[in-house]
């Protein structure tokens, strides 16, 4: 299994491979919504899985990617809190990823390999929840929007966008105006190509 890319442990890849289940998602699909109870904890393997907040009136907030090789904190938090899941998490494109029992979380504690998996995943994503809240508090609605189309185009390898107007404004916690007028001036500037629901990002 490709476990194996990720611990070497023979103890903790036994429990693994005895565990986790693959399972498959198309670009698009939602692997969880925010409300839910956390059943299992996604690693990914293949593909990524966009992660937004999502507030008591469904408002979204683009948070994070999470890449192969990584597992969602908000999951693994929510889990060992016994607390239902905060976000709302998107297959980017074609996906693969390993469940894993959200029971396990606390017991594979014992492997070392799986503590630092654990531990990493903290660190990675406060990082990245800290670059969102500067951007959020500290930057113009530019800046976020770029930040916002290099990640997602950085997820799916490519520099070409289909996405709407709309979809961005409600990620972004915006209005779709706005986010026309933005990537108009950005077209100008020479950061981005704009055609009929597809956003090109120029280096």
């Amino acid at each position: 299994m490709a476990s194996s890319v990720i611990f070497k442990d023979p103890n903790l890849l036994a429990e693994f491979n005895k565990h986790a289940r693959i399972k498959h998602f198309a670009a698009g699909d939602v692997l969880m919504y925010a409300g839910d109870k956390i059943v299992y904890v996604p690693i990914v393997m293949k593909g990524s899985i966009r992660v937004l907040r999502v507030n008591e009136d469904d408002r979204e907030v683009f948070l994070y990617h999470i890449h192969p090789g990584q597992t969602c904190a908000m999951s693994l938090n929510c889990c060992r809190a016994n607390q239902i899941s905060m976000i709302k998490a998107v297959a980017e494109d074609d996906t693969e990823v390993y469940m894993i029992p959200a029971e396990l979380v606390d017991e594979w504690f014992k492997f070392k390999e799986w503590k630092e998996f654990v531990n990493n995943t903290y660190t990675i994503r406060y990082a990245e929840l800290m670059n969102v809240i500067d951007l959020i508090a500290f930057s113009n609605m530019d800046a976020q929007l770029l930040h916002y189309l290099q990640q997602r185009a950085q997820a799916i390898n490519t520099k070409a966008l289909h996405i709407t107007h709309q979809q961005i404004a409600d990620e972004l916690h915006t209005h779709r105006e706005a986010v026309s007028r933005l990537l108009r001036q950005m077209e100008q500037k020479g950061l981005v190509k704009l055609g009929r629901n597809v956003i090109e990002l120029i280096d």
